[in-house]
Order: structure tokens, then C-alpha cells, then sequence
């Protein structure tokens, strides 16, 4: 009798285990093969290797592209090289990009920047919000952007003990922003217990000078965040859930979900078409190749166009599909007067004009 009972438990704990791989399977949509849909008139952007994870466009024209992440659990191809800031002038002929250096006093060797996000103030001053993660940790820098010299002038960093684990931020004001949180385990071994268990316990936090508070939460993992045009509504990725939750901004920064548009792809980042206000989602189509990477049989791309978002029935259509013979984990899809800017985790970046 001794003996059965831990056998009976560990029996119980195989079988809970084996159904929560069976259905972390199911999630991760890892029988899922893609569907190509490939607009005519696509490239790749030249120099752009190791990444694109975000990007943020400006209403000039001006694309922000973050590159190098390094991030655990997903494959790198230049471990040892920093991350940087790319530019990128939509409105030339042919566009191209441009690294912008980074001002002195800022540790350039272990940048290692995520999701990012730009602000203009009333004086047309340009400020780019990056995530980053130095040694693994998490961190806001904030730079302010100097266009005649293609420069990053850093101004500060910002940390705090809820930006744990931070993967996107959307800015509203001075030092004003809503930030995701992807895991809530920060130990790689209890984030993969987290993942596998589907705890759901990730959040939205809003960081002001004076206020940090969680604003949301209950998500599997929060990742992609972005606001409407009309800076009325936030929507969130929760990328292990296929789905993306619309949320109203209250007047003291709270949210309140309004509804969650459900997808059968796993989306990344989020942008806002300018001239429509659909959202655009670079999504992972099956994430468990991106999670055990073989270069024989790579991650694909997604992008996804969402229409009339505030309805009650959303137009969800495909923008791009590939099975990763050009394009290997999308984690976003930027636009301007049709041309389409998709990166990826850690793969190449394409242009494309629809």
C-alpha cells in the first residue's frame, strides 16, 4: 500500500502532463501547413539578416525597424552581434535602409531591443520607446530621434519591478505607455512549466512618472500592443491563445475589454493601417516550428488584415502567407500608402507593394 500511492501520483502527474503536451500541440497549431498567399510584387529588404521584430512607422513616411533580438527558446544567427535601430524612407523610390548610430553613454553591447514604439510631442520632436533586454532583463530605453543626423540620442532608462518579461510597448504620452508582459516566470525552466500549463497569468501594465499599475490581465501569454487612431481602444495579442482583445482606455488609464476577435493562427505584433484603421497582425502560423527550429523545415509567415474591428462579426482576410522558403517567423506587418513592411523574429524582412 506504501508504494501505490506515490505510483498512483506519479501516474497522475504523467497522464496530466502528457494531455497538457497534447493540447500545447493544439495551440501552437503544430500539424498546420501554410497556404501560400504572395502579392506579385515582393523583395527582400537588402541587409537585413539577423531579424526585424518590430516596426513602427511614422506618419512621414519613416519606418523604425528593431533588429537582433535575442530571445530564449528562439534560434539567433549572430548571437554575438548587438542589436540595433534601422530607418527606413518609404516615400523614396527605392527605399533602403539605414542604421542609426546610437549616442555615447548608452551600452551598445548589450542592446538587445524588442518591441518598440514612437511618440511626437507638440514641438514635432521625435521619441522612440524601445524594450530592451540586457543580459536577459527587462528594460525601457528611451531615445530621442535626430533626423539630419540618422542619430539615437538616449535619454533614459526605465525600470521597475512590474516590467518583468516585457515584450511590446505602445506610447501615449511623455513617459506615458501600456506595456505587455509575455511570461510571468522569468527562470526558463518555470516558464516552460508556465507555457506548458497554460497558467494564463501575463498582464498589461500602464507606467506613468507618477502611476504603475496592472491594467490587464489573465492572458497565456500578452504580446503584440497597439492603440486605435482615435486613442479610444487598446488591442492586445495574446499569442498562445490565437486571439486579440479589444479594450477600452478609461479616463484613468484602466481598461475594460469590450471583445476578443479569435483567430486560427498565433499573432505577434499589431499596427493600425493609417488610412483604414484595420489592424494588421504578423502572425506564426505554426509556432511549434518556431519553438524546435529545423532549417529543413522552417517556421512559416502570416500576416493577417482585420477589418472593422468594432463590429460584431470582424473581416479577418490573409495579406501574406509563406511556408518559410522566404520568409521564417513574421512577428509583424507595418504599412504605408500600400507598401507593406513585414519582419520576423529572427529571419529576413520583406517589402512588398499591394
Amino acid at each position: 500500500m506504501g508504494k501505490l500511492v506515490p505510483l498512483t501520483l506519479l501516474g497522475a502527474a504523467l497522464a496530466l502532463l502528457g494531455e497538457r503536451f497534447v493540447a500545447l500541440r493544439q495551440r501552437t497549431n503544430a500539424s498546420r501547413e501554410v497556404e501560400p498567399v504572395e502579392p506579385q510584387h515582393c523583395h527582400l529588404i537588402e541587409g537585413l539578416e539577423n531579424g526585424s521584430e518590430d516596426i513602427d512607422i511614422l506618419p512621414n513616411g519613416l519606418a523604425f525597424i528593431s533588429t537582433g533580438l535575442k530571445y530564449p527558446s528562439m534560434p539567433n544567427f549572430a548571437p554575438d552581434e548587438p542589436g540595433q535601430i534601422f530607418l527606413m524612407d518609404l516615400n523614396e523610390q527605392n527605399p533602403r535602409i539605414q542604421a542609426l548610430n546610437i549616442s555615447d553613454g548608452f551600452d551598445k553591447e548589450s542592446f538587445n531591443p524588442h518591441g518598440i514604439s514612437t511618440f511626437t510631442d507638440k514641438d514635432h520632436n521625435v521619441y522612440l520607446y524601445v524594450v530592451n533586454h540586457p543580459h536577459m532583463k527587462s528594460t525601457v530605453e528611451i531615445f530621442k530621434f535626430e533626423e539630419q543626423q540618422h542619430s539615437l540620442v538616449h535619454l533614459k532608462t526605465i525600470k521597475h519591478e512590474l516590467l518583468k518579461s516585457v515584450n511590446d510597448i505602445v506610447v501615449l504620452g511623455p513617459e506615458q505607455f501600456y506595456a505587455t508582459r509575455d511570461h510571468y516566470f522569468i527562470n526558463f525552466f518555470l516558464g516552460f512549466l508556465e507555457v506548458v500549463m497554460d497558467l494564463r497569468w501575463t498582464y498589461v501594465l500602464f507606467y506613468s512618472p507618477g502611476e504603475v499599475k496592472v491594467v490587464a490581465e489573465g492572458f497565456s501569454s500578452a504580446n503584440g500592443i497597439t492603440v486605435s487612431p482615435d486613442k479610444k481602444y487598446i488591442y492586445v495579442a495574446d499569442v498562445l491563445a490565437k486571439n486579440i482583445h479589444i479594450m477600452k482606455i478609461h479616463y484613468n488609464w484602466d481598461l475594460t475589454q469590450l471583445k476578443v476577435i479569435r483567430l486560427g493562427t498565433l499573432p505577434d505584433n499589431l499596427t493600425v493601417d493609417p488610412d483604414t484603421g484595420d489592424i494588421l497582425a504578423g502572425c506564426h502560423p505554426n509556432a511549434m516550428k518556431l519553438l524546435i527550429y529545423n532549417p529543413e523545415d522552417p517556421p512559416g509567415s502570416e500576416v493577417l488584415r482585420i477589418q472593422n474591428v468594432l463590429s460584431e462579426k470582424p473581416r479577418i482576410s490573409t495579406e501574406y502567407a509563406n511556408n518559410g522558403s522566404v520568409l521564417q517567423g513574421s512577428s509583424v506587418a507595418s504599412v504605408y500608402h500600400r507598401q507593406l513592411l513585414i519582419g520576423t523574429v529572427f529571419h529576413k524582412a520583406l517589402y512588398c507593394v499591394l
